[in-house]
């Protein structure tokens, strides 16, 4: 099954919507304002939330947390660094691994498990100018959460060209 999310920066306060391969809406990325950390949730077409996401706080490294219900779902963090391609792992709470790997960038990556394809993330096969297309190729597959995955991993990235961009700015 595939979705349709039009590209934005996700910032403080951003809401959009998430359509399914026949043009309706499946999910509504909430973004909440006036928090310390940045902060979503992943709503169904009903409104009920779906995924929680935030930023863990006082982290080493740039993580953010998905929760489902107000439990712990997943931790995403960089796992290294490549010029050509990023990589994420994701700590599943049940102990299981994610691989997020490709150019982020470009919205052109992939998210498996144990080196099984779980959904493609692509701009390739669209059209519309900033829009990327999140394919979840298995039946099996949690389309909330590989959508959340996406947004996180996406968000992560930005966040790291912005301090490479303000490094950059302050040493020359």
């Amino acid at each position: 099954m595939r979705f349709l999310v039009y590209d934005r920066l996700l910032g403080f306060g951003d809401d959009y919507w998430i359509e399914d391969d026949n043009g309706d809406k499946a999910f509504l990325v909430d973004g909440k304002a006036m928090r310390l950390r940045d902060t979503w949730e992943l709503k169904d077409a009903r409104g009920n939330v779906v995924i929680g996401i935030h930023q863990k706080m006082f982290a080493l490294r740039d993580t953010m947390v998905l929760e489902r219900g107000g439990e712990p779902l997943a931790r995403i963090r960089r796992k290294r660094l490549s010029l050509l391609r990023n990589h994420y792992r994701v700590a599943l709470a049940d102990g299981t691994e994610l691989d997020v790997s490709g150019k982020v960038f470009d919205r052109e990556f992939a998210i498996e498990y144990d080196g099984e394809l779980l959904a493609v993330v692509s701009r390739r096969w669209l059209t519309v100018r900033d829009t990327y297309g999140v394919d979840v190729v298995r039946d099996d597959a949690d389309p909330a959460l590989l959508i959340a995955l996406a947004v996180c991993v996406i968000h992560l990235a930005e966040k790291e060209r912005e301090k490479a961009g303000e490094g950059e700015a302050k040493g020359g």
